[in-house]
């Protein structure tokens, strides 16, 4: 699984122009179940080519766009589209249930 680092700077560009499911996960330099989340999620079998990272201190104007209110906070994106939030917990079995179910909700444009 592709591990990509986004910014406000390249994260929508990159979302619009990326093909297949990426999993964006908002996490935090100081943030204990963040740094858990880095180290676990790419060893997961999840169902989504890329985990796409946003440093929500560094990065606060897509964190606002996305209303991230906590830390870790996924969403799933695929083709472009948004597909929403994925309210899981670090567990591979929760994580792949929650995409499927938000690949199955109606998608709407990126925040």
């Amino acid at each position: 699984m592709e591990q990509i680092e986004l910014n406000d700077g390249n994260a929508d560009r990159f979302l619009l122009d990326a093909k297949g499911i990426s999993l964006v996960v908002f996490t935090s330099k100081t943030c204990g179940n963040c740094k858990l989340a880095r180290e676990q999620l790419p060893l997961m079998e999840l169902p989504v080519e890329r985990v796409c990272w946003i440093d929500a201190g560094d990065s606060g104007g897509i964190t606002q766009r996305y209303e991230v209110f906590h830390l870790p906070s996924m969403y799933v994106v695929r083709d472009g589209v948004y597909y929403g939030a994925v309210a899981a917990t670090l567990a591979a079995w929760d994580i792949q249930r929650q995409v499927g179910l938000a690949l199955n909700s109606y998608p709407a444009e990126l925040p």
